[in-house]
């Protein structure tokens, strides 16, 4: 049975698995492999998880986890980026258990989270532009498209973003 909790000490190597192996399965095909060890490096790395599960606030939340048979199958994250609106920053998957309800799960009680705690309305996400895993579900749980967003550190990889009410 599938565990939604919040993450740990205990969960950061399970968190780091899960966000690396989805990246590669979710971008292998469209982005360079130099770009996806440097993002992997960047944001999945040990030391960063750790802060980033002992640490939590309106700002960042914290990481959440699905846990089965203590293994970590899922993780996402979010925080506040206005007084009012919310924004889910990470929510990956193990690549072979999509279609499963676990996602819907973790950004349920992000959602929950950022509503209950810190006075969420509104909540974003930012999509990769062509990333065919994400945009359905965004889409199917109420999302809608706003407008695309070049980033200025890699105008190559372009991301939609999308907002709901909550």
């Amino acid at each position: 049975m599938i565990e939604i909790i919040k993450a740990n000490e205990s969960h950061v190597e399970g968190i780091s698995s899960v966000c690396t192996n989805a990246y590669w399965a979710t971008y292998g095909e469209t982005h360079s492999n130099e770009y996806i060890e440097r993002v992997i490096k960047e944001f999945y790395n040990h030391e960063r998880i750790l802060g980033e599960v002992t640490e939590s606030n309106c700002n960042w939340g914290g990481y959440f986890v699905a846990v089965e048979n203590g293994k970590v199958v899922g993780a996402g994250g979010g925080g506040m980026i206005d007084n009012r609106v919310g924004e889910l920053f990470v929510l990956y998957l193990d690549p072979t258990r999509r279609n499963e309800g676990i996602g819907t799960k973790l950004l349920d009680i992000i959602t929950q989270q950022q509503k209950e705690k810190c006075g969420a309305r509104e909540q974003w996400v930012s999509v990769q532009k062509g990333n065919m895993k994400g945009i359905p579900f965004y889409e199917a749980k109420g999302f809608k498209f706003q407008h695309e967003k070049i980033p200025q550190e890699n105008n190559t990889y372009i991301k939609l973003r999308y907002s709901r009410e909550i």
